[in-house]
């Protein structure tokens, strides 16, 4: 199991959490869901930290079967799309820079 983290790491424009939120609700996450052979899209909006930590407002993690399924997703149309509204949603919302991780995932159940 390979998942793609997208970390926002920076911070919400001033009195727009709510309004950041909805957008990747609405308009990323119906985008990001027909990545093609994702088998799960988590999105995890940041509601606090240790003190000193970086800001990180918004985890995307999406996970596929392998590391060839999900290099196929990222030229596909899916993704195109989303990188635009992305964009879009970043330029309204947020301040800062997105970087991705790829990490390979072992689960232990508790």
């Amino acid at each position: 199991m390979i998942t793609r983290y997208a970390l926002f790491e920076g911070s919400v424009k001033s009195g727009n959490t709510d309004a950041f939120r909805k957008a990747v609700t609405e308009r990323l996450v119906p985008l990001w869901t027909q990545f093609p052979g994702n088998t799960d899209v988590r999105v995890m909006f940041g509601e606090g930290r240790d003190a000193g930590a970086p800001e990180f407002p918004l985890i995307l993690a999406i996970t596929y079967p392998d590391i060839q399924t999900m290099e196929g997703t990222l030229s596909s149309d899916a993704r195109n799309k989303s990188k635009d509204v992305t964009g879009q949603v970043v330029a309204e919302f947020f301040d800062g820079h997105i970087h991705h991780h790829v990490m390979a995932a072992t689960e232990y159940k508790a």
